[in-house]
């Protein structure tokens, strides 16, 4: 079994993030970037910093036409025993997404929390973000407000006017200190994982070095992914639509009995 340090978890749960000592290797991400290749060509109309439910084979209700080796290593164990340390034995997947930000005009992520979108009751998930490229300060790394997730509290939000950042909606002025800020740079194969009201971001890419990463989304079993909640629509900035999204039960059982892990399969 995978697992985290003491020292690890305890990161964790004070600062809202973690780097664990797990990597894939060289083989996985080789098979990752070919994938992206893959879906990036399929999808030319799509900005690849907006690849949602890349893990969905063939063409998904979001428009996105994706590949299953994302789901295969949505579902590695590995990963999974990482993220059932964290919030607990009943995991379920339930999204999976690429940002991939192009050399030259690799799009801004304003500071966020990713709670501010999700119809998750009570709102839980840890997200494991695999660097599928060396992902640095250059560029364009996540970066992270330590600490940011203690309040368990989703900040106000506004929304951004623009059309050169990847969501459309920001933190709010005033509710955060950017000076505290910290880039997680990662190795190709590394990964991070937060929480789901850790506010962070990613500056612009402007150097001559593309930067990939897979954000991979878990919640507890204790929790409801209710498709009430949102319908589709561009909320994000593009378009989601959670009330077809498929849910994994990967671990242990649905504590709510309210999941539906038919809806989106086949």
């Amino acid at each position: 079994m995978t697992s985290l340090s003491t020292t690890k978890l305890t990161h964790y749960q004070e600062q809202g993030y973690v780097v664990p000592g797990f990597q894939l290797s060289a083989e996985r991400v080789g098979q990752l970037r070919e994938a992206l290749e893959r879906v990036i060509a399929s999808n030319p109309s799509t900005r690849p910093e907006q690849l949602v439910s890349i893990h969905i084979d063939g063409r998904n209700a979001e428009g996105v036409t994706g590949d299953s080796v994302f789901l295969d290593v949505a579902r590695d164990d590995a990963i999974v025993d990482l993220v059932e340390q964290l919030i607990g034995p009943d995991v379920i997947l339930w999204g999976c997404q690429v940002f991939c930000k192009p050399p030259g005009d690799g799009m801004e992520v304003p500071w966020h929390q990713d709670g501010h979108y999700w119809p998750i009751s009570p709102l839980a998930t840890c997200t494991v973000w695999i660097a599928i490229d060396d992902s640095d300060i250059e560029n364009g790394c996540l970066r992270a407000i330590p600490g940011s997730h203690r309040d368990q509290t989703l900040q106000p939000h506004l929304k951004e006017d623009r059309n050169d950042v990847v969501l459309n909606q920001r933190v709010a002025d005033g509710h955060f200190d950017e000076a505290t800020a910290v880039d997680v740079e990662l190795e190709a194969g590394q990964m991070s994982l937060h929480d789901v009201y850790m506010i962070h971001g990613s500056n612009p890419n402007r150097s001559t070095r593309r930067r990939a990463g897979l954000a991979i989304r878990y919640m507890p079993g204790t929790s409801l992914f209710d498709r009430r909640a949102h319908v589709a629509g561009t909320n994000a900035g593009y378009t989601v639509d959670f009330s077809t999204r498929p849910l994994w039960l990967l671990r242990g059982e649905d504590k709510t009995r309210q999941n539906d892990f038919q809806v989106g399969h086949g």
